[in-house]
């Protein structure tokens, strides 16, 4: 009998999820969605990283609650976008036309930007996808910008918007009663 079989169910739950994510619609069928699965290091690294950004200040107390959830979930999925070129369409959405928004100085705050706006949506469908087979699977989690902020910051994946997905499979939901803050 396995110890604990939920532990190496999740491990397999999470590599569907980066399936779905690969697989997900996006505008002109170009893909600039980046995945991946946090090591344990890495998972803690990230951790640690948080509790230092939610020093901020006020309005970043909840990366040190999100730090503790990181800590609690089995898994930590990465999802973000490599944005390399604009869908073409001249939506505006950005601010800028499709052909100068790569000419554009860059702006780095958390995130990296000008992006193409259609291709953020493309990361949000994506998203969508990710955390639709979690919940088929009845695996607990969140979507989180704070991971993808710390993520950022440590260098861990190539792109201008990252965000986070804790994955726990436990007794009790450990995002269910966080303290508000």
């Amino acid at each position: 009998m396995k110890i604990n079989p939920e532990k190496e169910i999740i491990e397999i739950v999470a590599k569907i999820m980066l399936i779905s994510a690969r697989t997900a619609p996006k505008a002109k069928g170009e893909d600039e969605i980046v995945t991946g699965i946090l090591s344990p290091e890495e998972k803690e690294k990230i951790a640690k990283e948080m509790d230092f950004i939610g020093e901020r200040g006020e309005a970043f107390k909840f990366f040190k609650r999100d730090a503790q959830n990181v800590r609690d979930s089995e898994m930590v999925i990465l999802v973000g976008l490599n944005f390399k070129k604009p869908v073409g369409v001249n939506c505006g959405a950005c601010g800028f036309d499709c052909n100068t928004i790569l000419k554009q100085k860059t702006n780095e705050i958390d995130y990296l930007g000008p992006v193409c706006t259609i291709r953020a949506i493309d990361l949000g469908i994506a998203i969508g996808s990710l955390v639709s087979v979690a919940k088929e699977f009845s695996v607990d989690n969140r979507v989180m910008y704070s991971i993808g902020v710390a993520a950022r910051k440590l260098g861990l994946m190539e792109a201008q918007i990252i965000l986070g997905i804790p994955l726990s499979v436990k007794g009790k939901n450990i995002f269910f009663d966080r303290k508000p803050l």
